[in-house]
Formats: structure tokens, C-alpha cells, sequence
């Protein structure tokens, strides 16, 4: 071979890069905003694009940041009224492309008072149609022209709020009104708020409308209905849905007090109460008894796989259980229950369970603790067997291994439910089954027997995916995504998420390891509220790997290199979690 033809093709290489670079067409890409014309009452935004890989970007006439991806993240600080943003893509041989975005920012005007004899606007609290009960509260806020009277079909009068503090205008009317029997206001419709200043008068209707449940006639009975119904603690509300309380299983007992919007309130004992979707709920025919039974004997027992609690009722009342850790416990509450228990039989087979006992905590709230061998939690299950309440606990793993282990690995999000979006238009989807794919890959070279809830980009419903599992009975999941923030510049880095206290450590030692990739500390993050982290049944964690918002991080997740480094990190945390489990 001619030695000279080695450092011809070579040069031929580099001529052939530097062309391509050299004559790539410039072009800009938004991912937001994705309108040239935009309105704002916050005057801080962000643009967020891509552009070819060897342009340049300005912005006004300022040279702005290019990663090596393309990518770039601009802050704007927006002025009153339009701000005019001229971008401009060049690449190396001088060939441009221009894109102007506006902004017309408008900042929030203050409150003003009402000055004309008028109502401007109702507010009750809670929002949305009631059923409501003697001794419910309802809060009602009414903006009208100050210095008038204001009531409530005329029964019930409102407070006008004296300025000072954070009430800085006049015209605020509040009161708290305390639902009666027989309620000479709750008559089943809105409710007429009436405005009275120098012999005028003028209504204005509440929104929601109002019905009274007699709780002294038939009281309410429903039963739950379909897959994982839920309880939760309260009406708040966020991205994630309310705080949930627990699941429940199907046709348990509810005695239904009131009615918040789509939500039904449950009564669980004399101090606590719950909320569930009404779509949950069968209603029960009037002159059903309330859930009420006593205790019968209890049983532990262990098959091949599981330790069992049984408990006799007479029927199904909800629960609530918790863990508790130091020492490791599992916490039940029956509520409706109480005791007549007076034997425990208890056989040799049990392998995880160390003891057992009660505690009846009030009238009606019966209280089951479990206390456990082993100082980490591997899950625990309540359902009902009939009538029987059935505690069903998982035993720790025979080896310090994860070979033989069933791991699940979920790839968060698919098909059409696309999640988060990088500035050069990558989807959340996309990466987190690339990244799902190489740890399922990697831990089965290890010996493990991996499930996951998708392998190709389908769309997977997040109720499914927990029945999915439950019956699938994993000994842990990690499920993988990537998250995202408003602001693409400062927020970055890894975090891991957990619910349940006897599952952190999967999350914390997943968290140490996901560091090492150099990564930024986002934190590890407890009582999250995401569908995957409420199961019970085995330790899981949510990994958000990165924020793929980030010019930064997404050129990370874009490197098949660093999805395989990340990748490693998630199976060591596993690998540790496992080890030092106690």
C-alpha cells in the first residue's frame, strides 16, 4: 500500500468535516415560546431553541451561548408594553436567518375598589356544589362597593374587612357560616348574596348551589367501586392530584357525610375525616347500616413467599396503613372496628413477622401493629378475603445479590403523553426508554429477571402500570424520567423521589450513586406524591435523572456515553440498596 495514501484519505476527512461545517444551513428552532406574538403579566420569561451545531446566535445584536448541541436558553427581562426580540442564526460561511419574537408585557394592575352600587364578585369556601351537614362551614368572600350591608339571603350578614396589613381595599365583605339542622338557608339551590346601602339593594347568586344532609335521618352509606380506589386527605390540589390517603379495595363501606364538587367526604371516626372521587362510590339504598363490626380471632401464618395477618370482621371497613422505621414496623388502622379479639394464633412459618398486637386508639378506630424482623421494609399489601382483612407482607430477599431478583423498570411517560420537552425538541419519552432499555439490558446480563411497562414508544396508563405490578409483584421499581423547570438556566441536576419512609433508602442510595455522573444536587425527595411511589406492595423509587429543560443536562441525556453512565449509577444504587439492607 502507497504510505501516502493513509494521510490523503485522512485529510480527505478533515476537508470533508470542515465542508459539512462549513456549509451547514443556519436555522433557529423554538421550543418556547412557540408563537412570534406572546402576552405577559410576568416580566421575566425565557427562550429556549436550537439552531446548527457550528452557528452562532444573537440576540438584539448580543452574542448569546450555543452548546455544542445547538441548544440555548435566553433570559428576557421584559419592560412595560412591547419588547421586540430580533434573533439571528449565522453560520461559518456568513449565510443567516432571522425570527423575531414579541413580547407585550402588561403588568398586573393593582385591585381596585368597586365604585358604583354594585356586587363584582362571590367567592364561597369550599368552591364547587355541597352537600353539607350540620356544623359544616361554609366561608363566603363578597367584593361590592364598601360601606354597605352585605348578607346572605338576608339571614346571614357579612363582615366588611377594615383596612390595615394585607387588606389594602375597601369593599371586602367575609363570613363564616355554620350549617344548621333544618337550615332556613340550604334549601338545594344558590344562594342569593344581597348588597343594601341608602334603601338600594342588589343580589348576585353564588356559583355552586347547596343541598342539607340530614345526618340525624338515613345516614349516607356508598361502597367503593373499580381499580385502586383512593382516599385523600384533603381537597387540596396540584400537578400531582391531592394527598392521597391510601388505596382501598373494592365494596368497602363508607359512611358518606357530605359532598365537596366531585368529591364525596367520608367519615373514618369521630376526628378524621376523607375525601374519594365520587366516580368511586356506588351509593348504598337508604336503611343500610353504617360500617361498623367487631374484631373476631386473628390468625399470622407464612406460605412459601409471604407472612400473613388475618383479621374476622363482618364486613369491609377502610383502613389506612402506614410504616414506620426505627424499628421497622407496618401500622394499620380499621376504622369502624372494634375489638372483640381475644386470641392471636400464631404458626412457626411466619419469617418476617416478629410480633403482632392492637390498640384500640378511640371509639371505632382499631389499630393493628406489626412489628418486623428485618430493619428494611420490603412491602406489605390490604385486601380483604371476604370479610377476613388480610395483611399480606413481603419477605426480604434470601441473597445480598440482585441476581435472581425481579426488578421492574418503567419508562415514564410514552405515546402520546410525550412529558417534558429539551430546548433542541427532544421528547422526556424518548429518553427515558433509551435509558430504561440499557439498565433492563444491563441487569439481566446480571442475572435478573426485569419487567417493564413498555419497550417501544406506547402510550401506558399510570393506573395500569401500578395493577400492572401489583400483580407482577416485583421485589422493587425504579421508575425513570427526566424532569423540567421553568426556568432552563439555573435549575438543573439529578434527584430521586419516594413516598413511603421504608422505602427512602432505595431512593437515597439510587441518589448518592446518580452524583457521581458529576451531576448537580437537586435532593432526594420524600413523601412525593407520583402514582408509581404509592405502592405499597415493594420498595420503589422515582429517578428524575436530569432536567431536560437544561441546555446543560439535555446535551448530557443526548450522549449516549452519559445514558450509559447514568444508567450504571441507577443499577450501583440498586446494587447498595440490596447489599446493605438490614
Amino acid at each position: 500500500m502507497n504510505k501516502n495514501i493513509r494521510p490523503l484519505a485522512f485529510l480527505i476527512i478533515l476537508l470533508s468535516t470542515a465542508i459539512t461545517s462549513w456549509g451547514q444551513q443556519p436555522f433557529i428552532r423554538l421550543t418556547n415560546p412557540l408563537k412570534t406574538d406572546n402576552s405577559s403579566s410576568y416580566s421575566k420569561q425565557f427562550i429556549t431553541g436550537s439552531t446548527c451545531k457550528s452557528c452562532t446566535i444573537t440576540m438584539n445584536n448580543v452574542a448569546q451561548k450555543v452548546y455544542p448541541t445547538g441548544a440555548f436558553a435566553i433570559q428576557l427581562d421584559l419592560q412595560q408594553g412591547n419588547n421586540q426580540f430580533k434573533l439571528i442564526a449565522k453560520n461559518k460561511s456568513g449565510k443567516s436567518t432571522t425570527k423575531v419574537i414579541n413580547y407585550n408585557y402588561t403588568e398586573p394592575a393593582p385591585p381596585q375598589p368597586v365604585t358604583s352600587f354594585s356586587i363584582a364578585y362571590v367567592q364561597t369556601f369550599p368552591s364547587g356544589d355541597l352537600i353539607v351537614a350540620p356544623g359544616d362551614k361554609i366561608q363566603f368572600r363578597v367584593k361590592a362597593q364598601p360601606g354597605g350591608e352585605v348578607a346572605v339571603e338576608d339571614k346571614f350578614r357579612l363582615q366588611e374587612i377594615p383596612l390595615g396589613g394585607t387588606q389594602q381595599m375597601p369593599g371586602i365583605y367575609q363570613g363564616t357560616y355554620t350549617v344548621q339542622c333544618n337550615d332556613p338557608l340550604i334549601n338545594g339551590g344558590r344562594l342569593n348574596i344581597v348588597l343594601r346601602n341608602n334603601n338600594q339593594s342588589v343580589a348576585k347568586r353564588t356559583e355552586s348551589s347547596y343541598t342539607l344532609l340530614n345526618t340525624n335521618e338515613q345516614p349516607l352509606i356508598g361502597k367503593t367501586k373499580g381499580e385502586l380506589p383512593y382516599l385523600e386527605y384533603g381537597l387540596g390540589d396540584d400537578r400531582l392530584g391531592g394527598a392521597k390517603m391510601g388505596y382501598l379495595d373494592t365494596a368497602v363501606l363508607l359512611s358518606i357525610t357530605g359532598k365537596v364538587g366531585d368529591e364525596y367526604r367520608v367519615k373514618l371516626s369521630s376526628t378524621l375525616s376523607a375525601y374519594i372521587p365520587s366516580e368511586m362510590v356506588e351509593l348504598l339504598p337508604g336503611g343500610t347500616f353504617p360500617p361498623r363490626s367487631n374484631t373476631g380471632s386473628w390468625k399470622v401464618y407464612g406460605d412459601d413467599k409471604f407472612d400473613y395477618v388475618s383479621i374476622g370482621l363482618s364486613c369491609k371497613l377502610p383502613y389506612r396503613s402506614i410504616q414506620e422505621i426505627n424499628p421497622s414496623k407496618i401500622i394499620v388502622d380499621v376504622y369502624g372496628a372494634t375489638s372483640n379479639t381475644n386470641w392471636i394464633t400464631q404458626l412457626q412459618n411466619v419469617q418476617e413477622i416478629k410480633n403482632v398486637y392492637y390498640d384500640q386508639k378511640e371509639d371505632g378506630v382499631f389499630r393493628v401493629i406489626i412489628e418486623l424482623k428485618h430493619e428494611q421494609h420490603w412491602g406489605h399489601q390490604v385486601y380483604y378475603d371476604g370479610n377476613t382483612l388480610m395483611i399480606k407482607v413481603k419477605r426480604p430477599p434470601q441473597s445480598k445479590d440482585i441476581k435472581g431478583l425481579t426488578i421492574a423498570v418503567d419508562a415514564g411517560h410514552g405515546g402520546r403523553n410525550r412529558g417534558s420537552r429539551g430546548p433542541t425538541g427532544v421528547y422526556e419519552k424518548d429518553m427515558t426508554l433509551a435509558i430504561s432499555k440499557i439498565v433492563a439490558k444491563k441487569l439481566e446480563d446480571e442475572g435478573v429477571n426485569v419487567l417493564m411497562t413498555r419497550v417501544n414508544d406506547s402510550y401506558v396508563d399510570n393506573r395500569y402500570r401500578i395493577v400492572y405490578y401489583q400483580e407482577k409483584d416485583p421485589d422493587l421499581l425504579i421508575s425513570i424520567h427526566t424532569n423540567s423547570s421553568a426556568d432552563p438556566i439555573r435549575v438543573e441536576g439529578t434527584s430521586t423521589y419516594y413516598k413511603h419512609i421504608g422505602f427512602r433508602d432505595l431512593s437515597t442510595s439510587i441518589y448518592k450513586k446518580m452524583l457521581g455522573t458529576g451531576l448537580k444536587e437537586f435532593g432526594n425527595v420524600g413523601s412525593f406524591n407520583f402514582a408509581l411511589n404509592a405502592p405499597t406492595e415493594y420498595p420503589n423509587a422515582l429517578v428524575e435523572t436530569l432536567f431536560i429543560s437544561n441546555p446543560e443536562d439535555e446535551m448530557k441525556v443526548l450522549d449516549p456515553a452519559f445514558r450509559e453512565k447514568m444508567a450504571d449509577e441507577i443499577i450501583a444504587g440498586i446494587k447498595d440498596f440490596v447489599k446493605n439492607a438490614r
